[in-house]
């Protein structure tokens, strides 16, 4: 049985009314989710750099070879650990989430322990951007309309990077965020009294997991 089979509709607390439709429905890729949102390819280039430094010291202070690999015992189980863990948590975060777009409102399930559900309408929304990785995987952040905010830390890591004083709420790394995009670049536009618009976003192509 699903932990979520107490919803009525998949990733929605209740039934949508007669007067609204679903467009679309997705979640996370939990590769590009934990390459991208959760750093785990840094996290191991990290700790590779750090035992590479550490052996190229003792080398230059005449330490033999063997005696200056042995940072590499430690080092490279920690951070092979550290991005393990780091993966599971990507991997429960995308098993949990799902994201809802209508032709009214953005909907966001999040949430590992204790899920929350989002309901974002279009009314609220200001702006959109996208911003793709190499893959074709991307995230979506909207910006909310002043005196709307959410907390960054409730809806971390579906936020967009480094945005403190007004955080974006974002979908993150979802397949074919192109295509997303659009979809919901058109259901803002139909809402006459929003007029919001979607923007690529200003950052290079990152590569998301393999």
């Amino acid at each position: 049985m699903s932990d979520f089979s107490f919803e009525p509709m998949r990733g929605l607390p209740e039934r949508l009314p007669t007067d609204e439709r679903l467009l679309w429905q997705g979640a996370p890729s939990f590769r590009s989710l934990a390459v991208n949102a959760f750093h785990v390819r840094k996290i191991v280039i990290y700790f590779l750099v750090l035992g590479v430094l550490q052996a190229a010291a003792q080398l230059s202070a005449g330490v033999v070879l063997t005696t200056a690999l042995q940072p590499f015992l430690w080092l490279v189980p920690m951070g092979l650990m550290a991005a393990a863990i780091l993966t599971g948590v990507a991997w429960a975060s995308a098993r949990s989430t799902v994201y809802t777009i209508t032709d009214k409102r953005l909907v966001m399930r999040i949430g590992i322990a204790l899920p929350v559900t989002f309901n974002l309408p279009f009314k609220l929304i200001e702006s959109a951007s996208v911003r793709l990785f190499a893959d074709g995987a991307g995230d979506i952040p909207v910006k909310l309309r002043e005196g709307n905010r959410l907390a960054y830390l409730v809806i971390w890591p579906h936020a967009k990077p480094w945005e403190f004083v007004r955080p974006q709420p974002a979908l993150r790394s979802i397949a074919d965020a192109d295509s997303v995009a659009q979809l919901l670049a058109s259901a803002l536009a139909a809402q006459p009294a929003t007029r919001p618009n979607i923007e690529p976003a200003n950052f290079a192509p990152e590569v998301a997991a393999a």
